[in-house]
Parts: structure tokens; sequence; C-alpha cells
């Protein structure tokens, strides 16, 4: 865990210093404001704590700009010339703790422990809303506008529909959108990648099993459909699904009803399917691969998700919204990029979609400048 102490005093920097280095943190001193946030902006900290009165950039300052900055970083002010004014207003400007002079070892240690404990849990906030909601629908052209629209007027309903696009598009956003917009949005929501799961194991997977239906199977096993009961089931790249698998997902559909792999009882369920795919499937149904039947139950409602190239005046948001989640991520400051930069962001390609974007996002970030330039976009992304 490492430590930021700021104050203009040598020797309490010096003995702040050798009493939490004693205790096994990791400790780094700054005689003034500048010199601090320049460690802060190279280097990440766990608890930053800083003296409002030193010449030059006071204390308040600092944390201003460190709140500026977006640097999340717990900051503890501390003064020998404290009263409760100074103190509620260095709370309300985003300071994190307040402790008066003379400095007293336990109440340095109890405060790093609670700030660390707080920004533990903010970050784990973010990490489970993320899990559950995950990345929102970025842009405002008229090809996303279309999109959301569609999505409002569906998603209160139980229809059907078939998300279609390339890979790297967004379609589980699109899919993620739609449930949280249901009257199912407080039930389950189960993603099931149908090209990652080998066709021997599909129909399990989905379906479920019964103990001892097959060598593996050492116990019952309730499949997504099941787990899904009352929410919604989306199956991604459908296009990849076994005949066999479809014929019993086209029953499902039918019939509202399933049977485990290995059972002889009906279990009934009630989901709503959302599927995706990037593939045509009027053509995989021309080769035999698709079945037609199955289609024409999926595809009540079809949706589109525009490429990337069809998006472009997005790359904008999408890079900013890029910067801010990898920033946070790893945290330092967000970076800026410089409009030229962007301008050649959006004269390329982008065969690998929204995905690509973000990858590429985050190489600049590693290994540009700040600003991100025209330069670091010709050096760093592959035209």
């Amino acid at each position: 865990m490492k430590v930021l102490v700021v104050d203009d005093e040598r020797a309490i920097r010096n003995v702040m210093k050798e009493l939490l280095m004693d205790e096994g943190y990791q400790v780094e001193v700054a005689e003034d404001g500048a010199a601090a946030l320049e460690k802060a902006e190279k280097d990440r900290f766990d608890v930053i704590f800083c003296d409002i009165k030193m010449p030059g950039m006071e204390g308040t300052e600092v944390l201003a700009k460190l709140v500026e900055e977006g640097i999340e970083t717990p900051v503890v002010m501390i003064s020998g010339h404290a009263d409760i004014a100074t103190a509620v207003d260095c709370m309300h400007k985003g300071a994190f703790d307040f402790i008066e002079k003379p400095l007293d070892l336990n109440r340095i240690l109890v405060t790093i422990k609670n700030a660390t404990d707080k920004a533990n849990l903010v970050k784990e906030v973010k990490i489970l809303k993320k899990k559950v909601y995950g990345r929102q629908m970025i842009g405002e052209s008229a090809p996303i506008r279309h999109v959301r629209e569609l999505i409002e007027k569906v998603a209160p309903t139980d229809a059907r529909v078939l998300i279609t696009g390339p890979n790297g598009c967004g379609k589980e956003l699109v899919a993620q959108s739609l449930h949280q917009q249901s009257k199912r949005s407080a039930m389950p929501y189960i993603e099931v990648n149908c090209a990652a799961i080998p066709s021997e194991l599909i129909e399990s997977e989905l379906f479920g099993h019964k103990k001892g239906s097959f060598t593996s199977a050492v116990k019952d096993h309730k499949g997504k459909f099941e787990q899904a009961d009352g929410g919604t089931l989306f199956l991604d790249e459908i296009g990849d699904m076994s005949l066999a698998a479809q014929a019993k997902v086209l029953r499902v559909l039918q019939e509202k009803k399933l049977t485990p792999v290995g059972g002889d009882k009906d279990i009934e369920v009630d989901v709503r399917v959302i599927a995706a795919t990037n593939k045509n499937l009027r053509e995989e149904i021309e080769k035999g691969h698709f079945r037609e039947d199955l289609y024409h139950r999926l595809s009540v409602i079809p949706i589109r998700v525009p490429s990337l190239d069809e998006r472009k005046d997005d790359i904008p948001m999408l890079v900013q919204y890029f910067t801010e989640e990898y920033c946070a991520k790893v945290g330092k400051p967000v970076r800026e990029f410089s409009p030229e930069a962007i301008a050649l962001l959006q004269e390329k390609e982008w065969p690998g979609n929204i995905r690509e974007l973000q990858n590429v996002v985050e190489r600049l970030l590693i290994l540009g400048g700040n600003p991100i330039s025209t330069q670091d976009v010709k050096d760093y992304v592959n035209n």
C-alpha cells in the first residue's frame, strides 16, 4: 500500500514517513503542492495526507486540483491551526477526513484503514454495476438513435428479438438494454454463447440433465432455460447452434416446456428469448444449417446493430468513454486526445468495430503522450 505525505515542514514529513514505513507502508513525500500534484499525476497512491497551510499552493488548492483532475485517491487534510469551519470546508471540497496536529499514530493508521476500505468498496460497486448492467450504448449518431428507439418500443413487450450485426458492434449491449427496460428486469438475465459450447454439450447446457444421463453427469444440472425462468435468455451467436439443439429450442418456444437430457418429465418455463448472430441466417437456411421455422420464431422483431464504420460520428464520444473507463481502472487522471488525433481515428476503417476501437484507445493511453497526438495515432494504430 502506497501513501503520499505532503507537508512543507521537513520534520513532519520525515516522522510520518518513518512511522508509516515501520508499519509496512510504502511512503513518498512532497514538500509543496506543486510537487504533490506531479507525483499524484504520475503514480497511484492509496491515501494522500496533505497539510493545509503551505507556501505557494495551500492544501485546499491541492485538494481542489486533485478532484478536478479526476484523481480518486482519498485525501486526508492535516493542520495545526484547525477549527470546525476549516474541517467542514475541506470535507465539502472532497476530503476524506481531517486530522489535527500534533499527529497521533493510531489515528493515522485508523484513518488509512477507513480510507482504503471506502475506496475498495467504491471500486467493488463499480465492478458489480458493470457486471450487472454492462457498458452503456454510447453515441448520438442517427443509426444508434434508431436502435435506441427500437429498444424503447420493444423492451416493454415479451416479443422475441433477433439482433444482427458484425462482430464487436455491441449486440450484447442491445440485449442487456432490452432486458433492463423490460417488465422482467428484476428477474434473471442469462447469457449463453452458443459458439463457445461444444455441440455435444449444448443441449445439456440449455436444457439441463439428470444424474447418470451420461458419463460425467454426477448430479442433476439445471439448464439455462430453467435458470432464466421468469426472466430473459440471451442466445448469442445462435447461428452456430447445432440442428438438434435448434429443434429443442423451437419446441420450448412453441410449448414453453423442456425436457432435460436423460429426463422423462417436462418442465414448464416462462422465458423471453433474445438471440443474436453475425451470420446471414437466410443464407444459413439455404445451406441447410439453420431451421427456417426457428428463424421465424426468433425474428419477431429484427434489430440490426450498425458497424462502427456506419457511425463514425460517435467515435469522439466512444474515445472519451473508453478513456475515462481505462483511467479509472488503473487509478490515473483522465488523459486527453487532441482534436486532430480524434479526426484521424475517424478517418480509419474499423473492421473490428467497437471492440477494436476500445483496444486502440487503451494502446494509445499506454504508449502515447499527453495529449494523444496525431503522431501517436500514426505510430501505434495500424492502418
